[in-house]
């Protein structure tokens, strides 16, 4: 009859999973998760484009073939992803699908984070901001420069933790901007957890290695200031391999005192 793949059924099916074709080893899809790859699908052939408004919801759901209820679990479930937005009174419509409304939860799964993943996220921060870092040598503007500097002196003018967290985030942001990628720079802030990074700086500060850390701040702002590539890379690379050295040893401590406590028991 020439209907589309979600076509032919009616709108009253119940939610179910169906097979993956891969005899039922792996976890069936449910209509909802077909829905939410429909609707993207749409978006990515240009059918639905930036901005525009969804169909009714029962109009959408008649299109796919699916119930409401699972229409409505998949626009909740787009909104979340920051792919539609739900406009009060207007309706739901694709929002402009920029890369930094898009990265929103990944950067909650950053702040929520703890030990082993965390360092793979370091592992993962290392390689984009030694990437980014190093675009931004080549691009930054003499504006990008002066905030740098400002950023670093003001990191040097104190020794309050907190302080200093808010000009090292306002550090790393300048230069992911600088590098002229705006997707690279709005992964960078999902993954500049602050409450991840308060939890350094204050490890920092009990370990009396601030100037250590603002040393290594100034070579990446050196390097900048050379428009040297490979040296900004390195420098970036080295100062976040720092904070993954920090955080290895802080997590084996914390490892050694919970086994202790568990032997004494």
């Amino acid at each position: 009859m020439g209907a589309g793949p979600y076509q032919g059924k009616g709108t009253g099916v119940p939610e179910a999973e169906e097979p993956r074709g891969d005899g039922g080893a792996g976890r069936g899809v449910t209509v909802t998760q077909r829905a939410i790859e429909q609707v993207k699908a749409m978006i990515a052939e240009d059918r639905l484009h930036p901005g525009e408004r969804l169909p009714n919801e029962r109009e959408l759901a008649a299109r796919l073939g699916i119930s409401r209820s699972s229409m409505r679990e998949a626009i909740r479930a787009l909104t979340v992803m920051g792919v539609l937005e739900a406009r009060h009174g207007s309706g739901v419509y694709v929002t402009h699908l920029r890369a930094g409304d898009l990265l929103e939860t990944f950067g909650v799964v950053a702040g929520l984070s703890r030990g082993p993943q965390l360092l793979e996220l370091l592992e993962v921060r290392r390689v984009l901001e030694s990437t980014a870092t190093a675009l931004a040598a080549a691009r930054i503007d003499e504006a990008g420069l002066a905030d740098v500097e400002a950023e670093l002196a003001a990191m040097r003018a104190t020794e309050d933790a907190e302080v200093i967290l808010a000009h090292d985030l306002a550090f790393h942001r300048v230069i992911a901007r600088a590098s002229g990628n705006a997707s690279l720079a709005a992964i960078l802030e999902g993954l500049s957890s602050r409450t991840f990074r308060a939890r350094v700086w204050r490890g920092l500060q009990e370990e009396g290695a601030f100037d250590r850390t603002r040393d290594e701040h100034a070579r990446i702002h050196r390097a900048l200031l050379a428009r040297d590539p490979e040296a900004a890379r390195a420098a970036a690379a080295a100062h976040v391999g720092a904070v993954e050295d920090w955080l290895a040893g802080h997590l084996a401590r914390q490892a050694e005192v919970e086994g202790g406590t568990g032997t004494d028991g």
